[in-house]
């Protein structure tokens, strides 16, 4: 049975790195739903790593809730 802080911060992990992600790309966008001033293909590279760190982190955060750490 997993231990409520352990939970909890997994949690907050959890909604910071949504929270953060969800910022990071949306400022490699312009304003409205124009695309930026970042070529196409570095905008592309910004939305791999911001999400692929977003998913790196939840998944750290499900597996040590899962594990109970």
């Amino acid at each position: 049975m997993p231990n409520s802080s352990g939970l909890r911060i997994s949690r907050l992990v959890i909604a910071a790195s949504l929270a953060l992600g969800a910022s990071s790309a949306i400022a490699a966008q312009g304003p409205g739903v124009e695309a930026g001033a970042a070529s196409p293909l570095t905008q592309l590279v910004m939305t791999i790593l911001v999400y692929g760190a977003s998913a790196a982190v939840v998944g750290a955060g499900l597996i040590g809730a899962l594990r109970g750490n």
